[in-house]
């Protein structure tokens, strides 16, 4: 795996989320899955960005802050495909309790999604 990606992820998972309780990663698809007491939530992409797991309802606060969503691009069909997962705006990664408000929002979407 890539440097870079190693040290945005040790990053994260240090200074942005390290006060959250509960939170670990696993390694997946060239970046990393970050979950919340064994629920993703989050994606480590492999450009080094931080993405939240959003339904249509969280998708809109997302937008309000200036947000982007991941977009995939296959590698066989080089077709772009949107998926469910924003970019977290940097503001949100600087206030621990805006921060920790974004992380429930993503968990009980992704506990949703699992239903």
């Amino acid at each position: 795996m890539d440097k870079a990606i190693e040290g945005f992820h040790d990053y994260v998972m240090n200074d942005v989320l390290g006060d959250v309780r509960g939170v670990t990663s696993k390694k997946m698809f060239g970046g990393y899955g970050i979950y919340k007491n064994g629920t993703i939530f989050a994606l480590i992409v492999d450009n080094g960005e931080l993405y939240f797991k959003v339904d249509e309802e969280l998708k809109e606060k997302f937008k309000k802050a200036g947000s982007e969503p991941f977009v995939y691009t296959g590698h066989k069909t080089k077709k772009a495909t949107e998926m469910p997962y924003w970019l977290l705006p940097e503001k949100v990664m600087e206030d621990p309790d805006e921060l920790q408000e974004w992380v429930e929002d993503s968990v009980a979407v992704s506990k949703k999604s699992k239903k």
